[in-house]
């Protein structure tokens, strides 16, 4: 086809791409596996839109948390951290997509180079600009104190991918222990999680907890192949499932060590999600009963053409708005600062505070549809190398390794950019070894 006679196409709404993508949807396919993705990634954002409040008084800006400004909101804790229905969902579909890998006769390491491709890829660029911003702030005189706070906020959901991507590299291992166990499989994790609990917390050995990110998640995540096999179906099934982790989840809480809320609040001791404890598993049992009790009639209403292309135009970005969510309300707030501290003096938890909150809400998401814009196409992939399993395992302990650095202490370090480089270039050297280049350009489809 030449130049001349090649046809001049428009470009395609986001809207047009998504209602194609969902015309081709096969019968086969568990839509209420991605409504559910779709449905956690938009409790993640919401909840932490909700929980940090800024505020500014006599020109000082804080940053202040309302879990621990207002503690009746760490009840709501218990319906917005949605991380367990991540490693459910996260279960189910590397469930499948591993079943098909072996029945396809793919090796493990062409299946991990697909799933590295689209779970690293997109978190480079945020690492990389982040990088950027923090060298100037250190070059034109802000705090390293600044730096470091503002980029442990908006680097948060990082420490998910770093913990996901682990579980995603060991699934030959726990797809085999659920064909050959069962819900033992399971249970065999739980009960390794209720004993590191209870010696980080009875024994006082504070360094075992660490465990628990993959006795707690890798639980959850088996319960996601149990899902796959029908183990968990029926609404009658999946509420005693419900009914028990919440039954535990009360016990654990009222009648045990453990704090109310499910997410880490200042001050406190013991924080039941750093590390993961007991009640989040607990938690997990008593959202994935309650989830799977309503997917009949859910999957009926996303037989309907609106809301399955809602939940695919979502999943086709959602990588981009997990991560960067948190950059758009961060830049928002600089922004404000900007303009005289604009919306930022009202005290936090008053009436007009709440009352002015869904304003926010809308700045934040207009700031991260822009993102997700501009920067949703590292979400689709560069060109793929192919590497051998070792390189990629590798690559993705290293990667993993240095998200998690970065999500604990932020950029900020010493020396002339006030950064901390090694621990910046770790995720990108694992890519390196993984073949994982987001800035490449996929190949061209060859006009026949």
């Amino acid at each position: 086809m030449t130049n001349s006679s090649r046809a001049i196409r428009p470009r395609r709404s986001l809207w047009s791409q998504a209602a194609q993508v969902a015309a081709r949807t096969p019968e086969s396919r568990n839509r209420y596996v991605d409504f559910l993705r779709a449905l956690s990634i938009l409790a993640v954002i919401s909840g932490h839109w909700l929980v940090a409040a800024p505020y500014v008084d006599s020109g000082v800006l804080s940053l202040r948390n309302m879990l621990e400004h207002q503690p009746w909101t760490q009840w709501l804790t218990w319906g917005f951290q949605v991380m367990p229905v991540f490693f459910l969902v996260g279960g189910y579909s590397n469930g499948v997509s591993w079943q098909a890998a072996m029945r396809d006769g793919r090796s493990y390491a062409e299946w991990l180079n697909g799933r590295l491709q689209r779970l690293i890829g997109p978190v480079l660029p945020l690492i990389a600009l982040w990088a950027v911003m923090g060298a100037v702030a250190h070059r034109m005189g802000a705090r390293p104190e600044m730096v470091k706070v503002g980029s442990q906020m908006a680097l948060i959901p990082i420490w998910f991918l770093a913990v996901y991507v682990m579980a995603v590299v060991v699934v030959p291992v726990t797809y085999q222990a659920w064909q050959r166990f069962g819900l033992g499989s399971f249970w065999v994790l739980a009960i390794a999680a209720a004993v590191d609990d209870t010696l980080f917390l009875a024994a006082d050995l504070r360094a075992l907890g660490w465990l628990n990110y993959g006795f707690i998640w890798l639980a959850v995540h088996q319960l996601g192949y149990a899902w796959r096999d029908g183990r968990l179906a029926g609404p009658q099934r999946a509420l005693l499932w419900a009914a028990a982790g919440l039954a535990v989840l009360l016990g654990l809480v009222f009648l045990g060590p453990h704090p109310l809320s499910m997410v880490s609040v200042p001050g406190e001791e013991v924080s039941n999600s750093l590390p993961p404890k007991l009640p989040m598993l607990a938690l997990g049992l008593a959202q994935s009963g309650i989830l799977l009790s309503l997917e009949a009639p859910i999957r009926r209403w996303l037989d309907r053409a609106t809301p399955w292309t809602v939940t695919v135009l979502i999943n086709g970005m959602i990588m981009t708005i997990f991560l960067w969510h948190l950059t758009a309300s961060t830049l928002m707030i600089g922004l404000a600062m900007l303009f005289g501290d604009a919306g930022l003096t009202i005290e936090p938890g008053s009436g007009l505070w709440w009352v002015v909150r869904p304003a926010w809400m809308i700045v934040y998401l207009l700031a991260l549809a822009i993102l997700a814009l501009g920067f949703g196409r590292f979400e689709r992939g560069g060109a793929a190398a192919p590497s051998a399993a070792w390189r990629l395992v590798a690559g993705a302990a290293l990667v993993c390794g240095g998200l998690a650095l970065l999500a604990l202490n932020g950029i900020g370090g010493e020396g002339w950019l006030g950064l901390q480089i090694w621990v910046l270039a770790l995720p990108f050297v694992g890519a390196v070894l993984a073949g994982v280049n987001p800035f490449a350009r996929p190949p061209r489809r060859v006009a026949a």
